[in-house]
């Protein structure tokens, strides 16, 4: 029927008869599934699949709320991004959000072997959605040395966030145990990393690998002297990325508008100084 019939762009499923215990979602997954790998033959783009469910009169809705993330779970897309999280252990780091080159070295660790493993699941799930010879091109933010693991000068947006929530602490705005507790998710690999966790999960070959550097802002002479107007770009570029983790994790107890303007105020204190380069690795991969 699928086939023959032409969607466009959304599908309503409806189920007249349904029950209200785990089963419940059963055929609403069989018929999501099944749509999902017809438009994979079809190489059509997957439709937005809205489901209904018929309220009986012996229907116990509450019941079956409590089922609706497990679904959720059944339907999403594994392996959505590089990395799903932070590590679970890491040892203390001084409020600092990310690796610093004071940081011990099982921090390294942590966060390298857990980008090891979501990146390897998201090559494994992105490699079943293509066909043999498909292409994908990633772009992932990296770092340039292999000798220092601990090296992140790459990474100084993260360095300033740590030191502006530290003013918050110090000023009393914060709880110290909060921002020791905020991590970042993230990971910064070098390219033999990303070469390596390619070729032991085996569903790609590698066409093509580039390193390149871009500056963060513009030449010294100009970040000498719009050092507040940088400080503000900057600042609004790191909020928009970071805003949402703040909020879950501090919820009412930070000002996000103080805590940005502690870090645009680093900014233009880091730019005086010395101006950084951030790395992106782009890799060109053909499906096996």
């Amino acid at each position: 029927m699928f086939a023959n019939l032409d969607f466009l762009e959304s599908v309503k499923v409806a189920d007249f008869g349904c029950s209200s215990g785990q089963n419940t979602f059963l055929v609403m997954s069989e018929i999501v599934d099944t749509i999902n790998l017809l438009c994979q033959e079809r190489n059509q783009k997957q439709p937005e699949i809205e489901c209904c469910l018929n309220d009986l009169p012996s229907n116990n809705f509450n019941a079956v709320f409590k089922f609706i993330a497990l679904f959720k779970k059944k339907v999403t897309s594994e392996g959505s991004c590089f990395i799903s999280g932070v590590p679970d252990r890491l040892e203390k780091n001084n409020m600092n959000v990310y690796i610093t080159a004071s940081s011990p070295l099982s921090n390294y660790n942590a966060y390298l072997n857990q980008f090891q493993r979501d990146f390897s699941t998201f090559l494994k799930v992105r490699s079943e959605e293509m066909v043999s010879n498909g292409r994908v091109i990633l772009t992932i933010m990296g770092r340039n040395t292999i000798d220092d693991p601990l090296y992140r000068d790459c990474c100084h947006c993260w360095t300033l966030l740590s030191n502006s929530l530290r003013d918050l602490v110090l000023e009393g705005l914060l709880s110290a145990s909060k921002v020791n507790s905020f991590k970042i998710p993230f990971y910064d690999p070098t390219k033999e990393e990303v070469k390596e966790i390619i070729r032991e999960e085996g569903s790609f070959q590698i066409n093509d690998l580039e390193t390149h550097g871009f500056d963060l802002g513009h030449s010294y002479e100009d970040c000498v002297s719009q050092s507040g107007r940088e400080g503000q770009k900057e600042a609004g570029c790191i909020r928009a990325v970071t805003e949402s983790m703040l909020v879950a994790h501090f919820g009412d107890s930070i000002n996000i508008d103080t805590l940005f303007s502690r870090y645009a105020h680093h900014v233009s204190q880091h730019a005086s100084c010395k101006i950084k380069t951030t790395v992106t690795l782009v890799v060109s991969l053909i499906r096996k």
